[in-house]
């Protein structure tokens, strides 16, 4: 019979735990959104629909939540008279 392979691990071990350990309380780029975004918009779609929409964000590089939003700036431009 062949041996079994050691098993590896999730993930790798950080080279410098004290920095690793550190990182974790910086502040995300995502908690600057929060404070912008403060109306949330809440839409039904398909299940497929929802499928190429994550798809497409995926094969951008962008969350789903900046390409609708990048999408709905274009689609809806802010006027001088509107409130931002």
């Amino acid at each position: 019979m062949s041996a079994t392979p050691p098993k590896r691990g999730f993930a790798t071990r950080p080279g410098d735990p004290e920095n690793w350990i550190k990182a974790a309380d910086a502040p995300t780029a995502r908690a600057a959104d929060a404070a912008i975004y403060s109306a949330r918009l809440t839409i039904d779609v398909t299940p497929d629909q929802r499928a190429r929409i994550k798809i497409a964000a995926f094969g951008r590089g962008i969350t789903v939540a900046d390409m609708l939003r990048e999408l709905l700036a274009r689609e809806f431009p802010s006027s001088n008279g509107d409130a931002t």
